[in-house]
């Protein structure tokens, strides 16, 4: 079973990935963006996809609520994954050689408490937790490090000289499943539903209130920016 995913091997959405289809034999499809992702499953060279949504902290990452809409892909699970953040080097390394330290910036935002009280450091935003330790690796950076998941130091040979930087220690990142129209069941817990309404008062309020009488619990609701110029936008919401 082939799964595409952002980022290099050793990345959070590779661990999200093996957390989520557990012991099944499946094979990493990295890929540098989120569009090529899912452009892997369209092209048949990987079966499903697995794409971060949205942060505890940081959010929701509107991009891909607009890619998955486009793409006309179905979701097919969800899995939620605590995000431990990790500051490895080359091995002989101490944090007092660090002066430069890599990394994606939202994973340099979710360290920031410990981060400001390191001295005479440079911070380096990177597109991938896991590349930056890939960088560091291949080209024998020392003074170097990288913030990425543990299993990153593991697969590019490096030390961690630190272990659970993040501020927010219940720093989770919520993962989903994507596939083709084929692969969609029918026995889900949840559903997620994306629309649009009339431009004039009430008209999301009718909505949730036709949702509510009919005792279907909302779970998550988001608005996405229509593409138009008009400055309208879609609803994305999660039923369950």
């Amino acid at each position: 079973m082939r799964i595409s995913i952002q980022g290099e091997k050793g990345s959070f959405h590779e661990v999200a990935a093996r957390q989520y289809f557990k012991n099944d034999m499946i094979e990493i499809v990295p890929c540098s963006t989120f569009d090529l992702t899912l452009l892997a499953v369209t092209e048949k060279k990987a079966d499903f996809a697995v794409m971060a949504i949205e942060n505890a902290r940081s959010g929701s990452i509107l991009y891909n609520y607009t890619l998955i809409r486009e793409s006309g892909m179905k979701i097919l699970g969800e899995h939620n994954l605590r995000v431990i953040q990790n500051l490895m080097a080359l091995p002989g390394q101490s944090i007092s050689d660090i002066r430069e330290i890599r990394s994606h910036p939202i994973a340099l935002s979710q360290c920031m408490t410990y981060l400001n009280h390191l001295k005479g450091v440079t911070l380096i935003e990177s597109d991938d937790t896991a590349g930056s330790a890939r960088y560091v690796s291949e080209n024998h950076l020392e003074g170097v490090a990288a913030i990425a998941p543990a299993i990153a130091a593991e697969v590019y040979g490096l030390e961690i000289l630190a272990p659970g930087i993040e501020t927010y220690k219940k720093n989770y990142t919520r993962f989903v499943i994507l596939g083709g129209e084929k692969d969609a069941g029918t026995d889900g817990n949840k559903v997620s539903i994306s629309f649009a309404t009339g431009h004039q008062p009430g008209s999301l309020a009718a909505v949730l209130v036709r949702l509510a009488e009919l005792e279907i619990n909302l779970s998550k609701i988001q608005s996405v920016p229509r593409l138009n110029g008009d400055w309208n936008i879609f609803f994305m919401l999660t039923l369950s």
